[in-house]
């Protein structure tokens, strides 16, 4: 991977009674973010001691893909469907590979 690629992890905490519906939202980004140009790696983790807690970890080749997926319209779309089901804001880190 080249000093352009862009780690991601994205934390996102479910409302206690909203765990399956934040699930199922998240779930449906993972079919076409993947087949978005430049993404690399995009996996969803679940907290086996917390269900509340998701994890989106993601490898972009570059910013610029990474900004066309933050603008892309099924995750606007899960933006919006999202609302009322989070028990706080989204937790989104950009990282680069030191070594």
């Amino acid at each position: 991977m080249s000093d352009s690629t862009v780690r991601v992890v994205a934390r996102v905490v479910a409302l206690p009674d909203k765990v399956e519906d934040l699930k199922a939202v998240l779930l449906a980004l993972i079919e076409p973010t993947r087949q978005e140009a430049g993404c690399v790696q995009y996996e969803l983790l679940h907290n086996s001691s917390d269900p509340t807690d998701f994890t989106f970890v993601e490898t972009w080749a570059s910013d610029a893909d990474l900004d066309r997926h933050l603008t892309s319209p099924h995750l606007q779309e899960a933006f919006e469907r999202v609302e009322g089901l989070l028990a706080a804001m989204p937790d989104i880190r950009r990282y680069r590979l030191l070594a």
